[in-house]
């Protein structure tokens, strides 16, 4: 018994530091006023992502660089996994990008900033209903998930 118990603890002393090192890598760009901006890097934080958390003058020179489409501009731009992210996309839906890797999808944006979506909650508010949009890199796009708040519509 003892033993089991002494492997488990090994275990977890390995498994732990591992699963932290596969945590996956969102870049973010942000403005240093937007205090909406910083609840959707603490939402991401929450559900795992490792954030690297940086505050610049202009967002709008990443947001080049990534190819955001100007319809589809938000608050902050971020990238992870090789795709681009713009305004307050659930973590949910990242990780189903991350895991399908849709052919031809380059990156989701959640235009217009929804009451509800992750950073933007006002309390007393109920949440709107709003889609996350995948584009591709010719700037074409479509819904990729529907949400109401945080949650799968």
């Amino acid at each position: 018994m003892m033993r089991r118990g002494l492997l488990a603890s090994t275990l977890l002393v390995v498994a732990v530091p591992a699963m932290a090192q596969h945590r996956e890598r969102v870049e973010v760009w942000r403005d240093p006023n937007c205090g909406c901006c910083s609840a959707w890097v603490a939402h991401l934080r929450r559900d795992g992502f490792a954030v690297e958390d940086r505050v610049v003058a202009s967002v709008a020179p990443i947001r080049r660089l990534l190819g955001t489409p100007a319809d589809l501009l938000s608050c902050h731009a971020a990238r992870v996994g090789g795709f681009a992210l713009e305004g307050h996309v659930p973590a949910l839906a990242i990780r189903r990008l991350l895991g399908e890797r849709p052919i031809g999808i380059v990156g989701l944006a959640v235009p217009a900033m929804p009451i509800g979506s992750p950073g933007m909650e006002v309390p007393g508010q109920p949440p709107e209903t709003y889609d996350v949009i995948g584009w591709r890199a010719d700037g074409t796009h479509a819904p990729f998930m529907r949400f109401n708040g945080s949650e799968p519509a």
